[in-house]
């Protein structure tokens, strides 16, 4: 395939440099330097939807390659969580559940809760575990942190359809739950709310852990802190006349409303999805554009 080089920012390393390409016809394809901020490449991202997919694989297999149970940590590990908040939270400190079992009601918020942890973690590192690819040859680098946001959403997949499966074996349990049809509409929402959010904030910390690596180290501790002030373990109404101050964590309308999918005890409340749902339009917005401007050096940072 013959490739023309029409501009560069810098001599020497290509590899390091933001580059779009353009297609002049089947065999050709001209490399320019990229001087949009706010671009994020959808059409470049469907060219290299091959390697999207081989990249959604590798993190897939990779996370649990060489290990004894393989693919089926994806279930033990939310069990194990749920078990332990159950002890812990609803046998020991006696935390309410606003009438949902303590396993549905736990397992429930593990589940959503691990879909942003990890989408965060994973997209946050997407400069410093893949600068050895980054350096040897070129793909659009956008391609890094959208199949680290799929393979977790591929997880939460599986982590979903167990928390199916839990409803179903509670229910002959005589636990009585209903199917509403606005889940329908509410889910993918809220499912796409978080995912846009989470991107956003990877491609923020990963563009500023090339130069301060220790962001990396701090964004552990602070999922961890921000955990105990999202209605992860505990319902809203725990907080009574505070509760009212869970409105300005984005995090908690999308928990609740991800729960009232599922248990007819929580309500949906939608217009509580606005301000989740501008935060992450704007987040993932400034993220693409801290990530675009990273790109063209960073190399020589790393």
């Amino acid at each position: 395939m013959y490739r023309q080089i029409d501009s560069c920012k810098t001599p020497g390393r290509n590899t390091g440099i933001s580059i779009s390409v353009e297609t002049r016809s089947t065999d050709e394809y001209v490399i320019r330097a990229r001087s949009k901020w706010l671009y994020f490449g959808w059409k470049e991202l469907w060219e290299y939807r091959y390697l999207v997919t081989l990249f959604i694989k590798r993190d897939i297999k990779a996370q649990y390659k060489q290990t004894l149970l393989g693919p089926l940590w994806h279930v033990i590990q939310p069990l194990i969580t749920t078990m332990l908040y159950t002890i812990l939270f609803g046998f020991f400190a006696k935390l309410p559940t606003d009438g949902l079992p303590s396993g549905l009601f736990y397992l429930s918020g593990v589940v959503i809760w691990n879909l942003f942890s990890t989408s965060v973690q994973n997209t946050s590192t997407t400069f410093l575990s893949n600068a050895s690819i980054f350096g040897k040859i070129y793909f659009p680098r956008m391609v890094a942190p959208v199949s680290i946001l799929f393979s977790t959403l591929f997880r939460f997949a599986i982590q979903l359809v167990l928390l199916a499966c839990a409803l179903v074996l509670f229910s002959f349990r005589g636990f009585h739950w209903e199917w509403m049809p606005l889940s329908i509409i509410v889910l993918p929402s809220v499912i796409l709310i978080l995912s846009s959010f989470c991107l956003g904030l990877g491609l923020i910390v990963s563009s500023l852990t090339t130069k301060y690596r220790d962001l990396n180290l701090f964004l552990g501790f602070g999922l961890q802190l921000c955990m105990y002030v999202t209605p992860v373990i505990y319902p809203p109404s725990f907080l009574g006349p505070y509760s009212k101050y869970l409105a300005l964590n984005p995090l908690s309308a999308i928990i609740s409303n991800f729960r009232a999918c599922f248990f007819s005890s929580f309500t949906f409340d939608l217009t509580a999805l606005f301000y989740p749902a501008i935060l992450a339009v704007i987040t993932l917005l400034f993220g693409i554009i801290l990530f675009n401007r990273t790109e063209k050096d960073f190399m020589d940072t790393i």
